[in-house]
């Protein structure tokens, strides 16, 4: 499933980095052709790439969730689960030494 995952995300880093090229290309033309302003065509580009940064926390997130899942799924403890535990742990250590502190 990892590998799955980190195909998937190569994959969208590939084709976004491809359109941002094809954009900019494209953004060059029309600002030759004096149908954009280069200040048109920077705000757009920038436009595009807010847009794209979004997307790619959102899919980063979706594939965090998608990971938690799947090893809830498959029984594997994920860090919140051990952290929680370890909480646990330091409170009954805690109380252990209270209680063997008091005298009988």
């Amino acid at each position: 499933m990892n590998e799955f995952i980190r195909k998937g995300f190569l994959l969208g880093i590939g084709t976004m980095a491809v359109g941002k090229e094809k954009l900019e290309k494209k953004l060059n033309e029309l600002v030759e052709k004096n149908e954009l302003t280069k200040d048109e065509a920077k705000s757009l580009m920038k436009s595009y790439m807010e847009k794209g940064e979004a997307k790619k926390e959102e899919w980063s997130e979706k594939s965090a969730q998608k990971a938690k899942q799947s090893a809830k799924e498959a029984g594997i403890a994920t860090e919140d689960d051990i952290a929680q535990l370890n909480e646990k742990i330091i409170a009954l250590e805690a109380r252990i030494a209270e209680l063997e502190s008091k005298p009988e």
